[in-house]
């Protein structure tokens, strides 16, 4: 499992690449307001089949276990609520959806997105697991996981956690099945339904941020899911919603922008000219030293891929901050944390930007990134 999820983080890394691409280019072209109707439309559906490219890549890096991930302090409840007009319209009118939410509940840390990933993977098998009527139940609580639990499941440690349940009523799964549905493009469903990396995604994403997934299903007789999430102290520092989307900022700042690949590197630059921004633009970290040297005015901020020949993105920062300690520094990458953190690099601790990025999130990201106090 492990081999296969470092085969998918790698994968998705050039796939990342490669999405940055579409997805820029797709950006730039329904900007221009002289496009016709039917090539505008023709640009929306490239998009949108990029974006869905994009859930499948993440996918593949949740199941990896190596997805670059921003963990917050959450209150699960809080999240169900505003997940629920959402899993009402995925939820077919004949089945009957309630949710029974613990009082008090503790809070968790773990990745936002990635926290509604797991919800909303869960409730469509649930959803496609039943065929006609049925239930399809959320349940939150706080429990206690003691050493007998612990000794009976393997890598569970015992402690306090806030336990998540999702039951339906649908066909059940004999013990064959349930003993692969964590596999990699294992699905029970039909032909062109499913890419198979719904529950791989949930493990992967339930292992990462540290908890315990068990289900236990029987044929004719339903399918019952329940996570266990460590629970956390730092109520203070909780969070519910989303950010606030960015205003609009006239750019004048230079910056020095570093990536290897040619075609996301275009389409990076083009970005950034459309916000104002004077780029310097080196496909190597040598070049963006040379030109570094030769550049006689400041250099605002140094926004640079992470893997890279010569050196890495971390190492070229500290060489250039060393003669230039007021640039800022934005990193960017497609790459998992495994493999990031073979590079000593930590995104977690850092301005950084993962690929593909659209041209809201590279504004919002450069421009916090001048806003914060340290260089990186």
């Amino acid at each position: 499992m492990e081999a296969i999820g470092r085969l998918a983080g790698g994968i998705a890394h050039d796939f990342n690449n490669l999405l940055g691409v579409i997805l820029g280019n797709s950006e730039l072209l329904l900007q221009n307001p002289s496009l016709d109707d039917g090539l505008n439309e023709r640009i929306k559906e490239i998009k949108m089949a990029g974006e869905e490219a994009t859930s499948v890549t993440r996918q593949l890096l949740a199941f990896s276990r190596q997805q670059v991930f921003n963990p917050q302090v959450l209150d699960l409840n809080v999240v169900l609520q505003d997940l629920r007009p959402l899993l009402t319209r995925i939820i077919r009118e004949s089945i009957h959806f309630e949710m029974e939410l613990g009082k008090q509940i503790s809070s968790i840390k773990i990745d936002r997105s990635q926290l509604a990933q797991i919800i909303l993977n869960l409730v469509a098998n649930a959803r496609d697991a039943i065929t006609s009527g049925g239930r399809l139940k959320i349940e939150t609580s706080n429990v206690e996981l003691g050493e007998s639990y612990a000794r009976e499941h393997v890598d569970v440690q015992p402690g306090s956690y806030v336990q998540l349940t999702v039951t339906d009523s649908g066909s059940g799964m004999d013990r064959e099945t349930v003993s692969r549905i964590f596999e990699p493009f294992f699905t029970t469903k039909e032909s062109g339904r499913a890419s198979g990396l719904g529950l791989a995604t949930v493990y992967g994403i339930v292992k990462q941020s540290g908890g315990h997934i068990w289900v236990y299903s029987e044929p004719g007789l339903g399918t019952t899911f329940k996570i266990y999430f460590p629970r956390v102290t730092e109520a203070s520092d909780c969070v519910s919603g989303t950010t606030a989307p960015a205003k609009a900022v006239t750019a004048s700042e230079t910056i020095l922008l570093v990536e290897d690949s040619r075609l996301l590197a275009k389409v990076t630059r083009d970005f950034l000219e459309r916000d104002g921004y004077k780029v310097l633009l080196a496909s190597t970290p040598r070049e963006a030293m040379r030109i570094a040297e030769n550049h006689n005015a400041p250099i605002h901020v140094l926004l640079t891929d992470v893997v890279m020949p010569e050196m890495n993105g971390r190492q070229l920062s500290e060489e250039l901050l060393a003669k230039r300690p007021a640039m800022k520094v934005l990193y960017m990458s497609g790459y998992t944390n495994g493999i990031l953190s073979e590079h000593a690099f930590k995104p977690e601790e850092v301005a950084f930007l993962e690929k593909p990025f659209s041209h809201e999130a590279l504004s919002r990201k450069v421009r916090q990134t001048l806003n914060s106090g340290a260089p990186f």
